[in-house]
């Protein structure tokens, strides 16, 4: 091994400036048994570098050849496998875990013994060494005595001591082995000799070095007899500190004790302070001033200055309750007598606010309901800002209240609400019975038109009496303006537009005044209950009324299971205090609706004004979600009317015995337009109108086509001209944008049935020419040549002068003046079209006469045949026949 080890030095380290300390022979576990080296070596340089080679014997020869090398620092962990018996297999962890069979398990102990001194001396870093024995890597001798022939040693040891023995030379010695060298030229080429010489020198060195100290004998013994003078002075100089000793050590025993004294005053002092600070904090903190427990006790809760003392004196209660006591403070005896003193405080004071809180809710109540009476003839509410002015000097001990007692504050807050529900629901019903008198027509001497008695004390309408009032109320005026007919019927100067328009401003004065009392009311609620800070842990239930409406009630924080929102919270309070507005509302719209069902124009209208508004000003407001339910039956009672007004058209009958004229729901529906564009001049909402208006215009095409095909005094061309003339002339003057088509169908209409009726007219005057020549057009599409259609028997040049003369020139005016007879007696006088028909009976008589001479040229070429009058005598028949009538 020894040899390898050198050969292995020569040929493969020297060159890399390296030094090999280990070496063990392995092959690889579990494979064919490939012999090769694991050497343990370290670079000559500076910063020395270790590494772990694998050398392999190379196939083509007997050199060695180095095939892999692994840094010393990559290694993490050294396996022997087994640390009690001899086992030659060990495992090394680089990037991956290398097995390895050593030849011998002495060869392997050498090998780990080496890797773990040059971890310590070069690395210090930690390599696992598993299953290693701590001999081996401690008492590096014995193991090396494992080894049999000592080659370990060599191998293992002996370059490892040479290294830490390894000194090198200085200039000096380096001086002396030249000049020995060159004295002795012959070391070069003979080492022992020069070896020899240079003991045999040493040998004499040596004895020279004996006789010397041999020589010095009697300095031996002066140097001796002085040693012993300097022991016995040590031990006098012994003896001595022993004494001083002594004695200092009584002193260092009262030291101790001073500086234990020390000590402890200065833990005393420490704790002394740290309890000052305690109680400095505990005063400081816990501490109600004197001012301040009178104010809470005794305060006056009805002056403003003592509204004010008893409000700072909650808030420094709180803070005193509410401050973070240190761990241990609840357990001192004064800390527990502020607590429960606080306590008192606090349950005392809530108790006596709650009190006044009451007697101020009632008290302002009969002041409020005493002032009612001044507003019962008048359409106005009562203000609440008086009330609110002064509860809201006490939002602040209702935020103290509801962070302190909520059981106290949620029965104040039902308190409040069942207080206030009573009394807007007895000035709401008084505020709404006024209304409906007032649009019943209440006169001026306070007897209505249908004996319905006011007074401007207190009402007494009732329900049922206005229901009945309402009833007579729209009996009559139905008679006048309820329906498209009757308002064909009449002019609008007959409408009754004053009712209408008192209707009109006392719905929207009754929405005016709701609106402010509701937004103040909710943004007083917000403001005094402080609703918009802090989570509400009140929960609302649903509780019936004896007539079956549905109200919220407030539960009590003992009965709550989930918490809501304070906006939820917020509108439960106003459903419950304002839970007859929608009632009311519906109501006063239902009489608006018996009275005139028009007036359901002017609601929806003013509703949905007040509705975009609120959602405006708050979407999830009370006033927003209630008055969107109502607008939603303003609309369904809106949708009724005009389904109504789509009905009587449907039921609508005509005289056989007179003629048709512009039927009076044509007319209606002029009114109704004119009407409608007047109130929805300004609105927001169009969409609802611009769908009435398409319903209203399909069933008035349809009706009068029907009326048209069911009328037998006029003719079914003139009913449906004249009707879609005046539908024409209506949507061409109102402009109705979503009305564009259907005012270009009502044109064309109008158009045709004109053209139609002048056709079937014109062929009276002239019935026997048109006979001839209609025959004449029929052979000449059977295939007859237009000029043999003179052959034909029946239509030869005899023929057609017997038709031609007896029309005369005189015999065609006489006609003409008939036929204008009979066409004013179609027509009404209302859409004055007997000019227009007349002109257009003129020209189609031009184009007729034209088409009959053609007819003569083409099938009677030169016989000379004419009409007995010309197109200037016709011209002169119209206009003559026009201006005598």
């Amino acid at each position: 091994m020894t040899a390898i080890k050198h050969a292995l030095q020569r040929d493969i380290f020297t060159p890399n400036d390296e030094r090999l300390l280990s070496i063990v022979n392995v092959c690889k576990a579990g494979k064919k048994k490939k012999n090769c080296f694991l050497c343990a070596t370290v670079t000559t340089e500076r910063p020395v570098q270790v590494k772990v080679v694998k050398v392999k014997k190379s196939d083509k020869g007997d050199f060695y050849k180095r095939q892999m090398a692994w840094e010393l620092r990559d290694l993490t962990e050294v396996d022997a496998k087994d640390a009690t018996k001899e086992n030659p297999e060990f495992d090394l962890h680089f990037e991956k875990v290398y097995r390895w069979v050593a030849s011998s398990a002495a060869e392997k102990n050498s090998f780990i013994s080496c890797i773990w001194k040059l971890n310590q001396r070069y690395l210090r870093k930690k390599v696992e060494f598993e299953n290693v024995s701590p001999q081996l890597l401690e008492e590096l001798p014995k193991a090396e005595e494992s080894v049999p022939s000592g080659e370990s040693q060599s191998v293992a040891g002996g370059d490892e001591d040479a290294l830490d023995d390894y000194q090198e030379l200085n200039a000096r010695e380096e001086q002396d082995i030249e000049g020995m060298m060159e004295v002795c030229e012959y070391a070069i080429s003979n080492a022992e000799a020069f070896a020899e010489k240079l003991s045999r020198e040493l040998q004499v060195l040596d004895g020279a070095n004996i006789q010397s100290i041999m020589a010095s004998e009697k300095q031996v013994n002066i140097l001796m007899q002085l040693l012993d003078h300097a022991l016995g002075e040590v031990d006098n100089i012994e003896g001595k500190l022993l004494s001083y000793e002594e004695m200092l050590q009584s002193v260092k025993e009262q030291m101790d004790q001073i500086s234990q004294s020390n000590r402890l005053i200065q833990i005393s002092n420490t704790n002394n302070g740290k309890l000052l600070d305690e109680i400095q904090f505990l005063v400081n903190y816990m501490d109600l001033s004197k001012g301040h427990i009178k104010a809470l006790q005794e305060g006056d809760l009805s002056s403003p200055k003592g509204i004010e003392a008893c409000i700072n004196a909650s808030e420094a209660l709180s803070q005193c309750m509410n401050v973070a006591l240190k761990p241990g403070h609840d357990k001192l005896m004064a800390v527990k007598q502020q607590q429960h003193l606080f306590s008192e405080l606090r349950d005392t004071f809530a108790r006596r606010l709650t009190n006044h809180l009451n007697n101020v809710f009632v008290h302002q109540g009969h002041d409020q309901s005493s002032t009612l009476s001044q507003h019962t003839a008048e359409l106005t509410l009562p203000k609440h800002s008086p009330l609110h002015r002064d509860l809201l000097r006490y939002a602040k001990l209702m935020e103290w209240l509801k962070n302190t007692q909520r059981e106290k504050y949620d029965g104040l807050s039902r308190t409040y609400v069942d207080y206030m529900t009573r009394l807007y629901e007895r000035e709401i019903k008084d505020f709404f019975e006024i209304a409906k008198i007032k649009m019943a027509g209440t006169s001026k001497d306070g007897k209505g038109k249908f004996g319905l008695h006011g007074s401007s004390g207190k009402l007494t309408g009732s329900t049922s009496s206005l229901n009945k009032l309402a009833v007579s109320s729209s009996n009559s005026r139905r008679s006048q303006s309820s329906s498209l007919l009757d308002m064909g019927n009449m002019s609008a100067s007959d409408l009754d537009v004053a009712d209408r328009t008192r209707f009109d401003k006392i719905f929207e004065q009754v929405l005016s005044e709701l609106e402010p009392l509701c937004l103040a009311e909710q943004d007083f609620i917000t403001k005094f209950f402080k609703l918009q800070q802090y989570p509400t842990l009140a929960q609302g239930e649903n509780v019936d009324d004896p007539d079956g409406a549905a109200h919220s009630r407030l539960v009590p924080a003992s009965e709550q299971r989930h918490s809501i929102s304070d906006k939820d919270m917020v509108r439960m309070m106003m459903n419950k205090i304002f839970q007859s507005i929608e009632t009311e509302l519906n109501s006063l719209i239902a009489l608006g609706d018996k009275i005139d069902s028009f007036n359901s124009l002017y609601m929806l209208v003013k509703m949905s004004h007040h509705v975009w508004t609120a959602e405006n000003v708050d979407p999830a407001s009370y006033l927003s979600t209630t008055l969107g339910n109502v607008l939603v039956t303003v609309k369904r009672n809106f949708d009724k009317c005009i389904s109504g007004q789509i009905r009587q058209m449907e039921e609508v009958k005509i005289s056989k015995k007179s003629k048709v004229g512009i039927l009076p729901f044509v007319t209606g529906f002029e009114e109704f337009a004119k009407l409608a564009e007047a109130i929805f001049r300004n609105a927001e909402r169009r969409g609802d109108l611009d769908k009435a208006y398409i319903k209203l215009i399909r069933a008035v095409f349809h009706n009068v086509e029907k009326v048209a095909n069911e009328s037998q005094k006029t003719p079914r061309d003139v009913v449906m001209m004249e009707n879609f003339h005046h539908i024409f002339s209506t949507l061409s003057s109102l402009k109705i944008s979503c009305l564009e088509a259907e005012r270009k169908e009502a044109k064309q209409k109008y158009t045709e049935h004109l053209q139609s009726y002048v056709i079937n007219s014109l062929g009276q005057p002239l019935e026997k020419l048109n006979h001839f020549f209609e025959g004449v057009e029929a052979r000449v599409a059977q295939g007859v040549r237009e000029e043999e259609v003179s052959y034909q028997l029946a239509f030869n040049k005899q023929e057609l002068r017997k038709v031609i003369k007896e029309y005369p020139g005189k015999e065609v005016k006489k006609g003409l003046d008939n036929l204008y007879r009979k066409v004013d007696k179609h027509l009404c006088e209302e859409e004055n079209l007997l000019q227009v028909v007349w002109h257009s009976m003129q020209d189609e008589f031009i184009r007729q006469y034209k088409h009959f001479e053609g007819l003569i040229n083409r099938c009677y070429p030169g016989s000379g045949i004419t009409m007995e009058f010309t197109i200037q005598d016709m011209l002169e028949y119209f206009s003559s026949i026009a201006q005598s009538h």
